[in-house]
């Protein structure tokens, strides 16, 4: 929703050059915390076995985990985001790429281009070509 998800979909649909409608999203959290605060333990813990269901469901062939919350609920790590970015991780089988949250990008853009590597490592992951860069035709 808002910025980070009209930056999301660009990420998805300009940078991967995979359709939105291709691409499954779901949260850790089934329901924003008040004040828009980040979510406390025991919230992820109650959602747990919900967003489990919604993965082995979709059983796809990578996860991109946005986010230093998703990240750790999948790679069951207290390892912060800084740390876990970029680097493969698995959940039940399924390749994990911990990458920055959108909303996090827009506060610090100059971090997109780590993000873009990240994506990259996904499309290559998952037998996709990456898409060419689209630049201003030179006279």
């Amino acid at each position: 929703m808002g910025r980070a998800g009209q930056l999301l979909t660009r990420m998805i649909e300009d940078g991967m050059g995979i359709p939105r409608k291709d691409v499954y999203i779901c949260n850790v959290l089934k329901c924003r915390p008040p004040d828009n605060r980040n979510p406390e333990p025991p919230e992820i813990a109650s959602c747990r076995g919900y967003l489990e269901a919604q993965i082995e469901t979709i059983r796809p062939a990578a996860i991109v985990a946005l986010g230093k919350f998703a990240a750790q609920f999948l790679l069951e790590t207290e390892e912060g985001i800084m740390r876990l970015r970029g680097r493969w991780g698995s959940w039940r089988g399924v390749p994990v790429m911990p990458t920055f949250h959108p909303s996090f990008l827009l506060r610090q853009p100059d971090r997109k281009k780590e993000a873009w590597d990240d994506l990259l490592k996904v499309l290559e992951k998952v037998g996709l070509p990456a898409p060419r860069k689209r630049g201003k035709a030179r006279p």
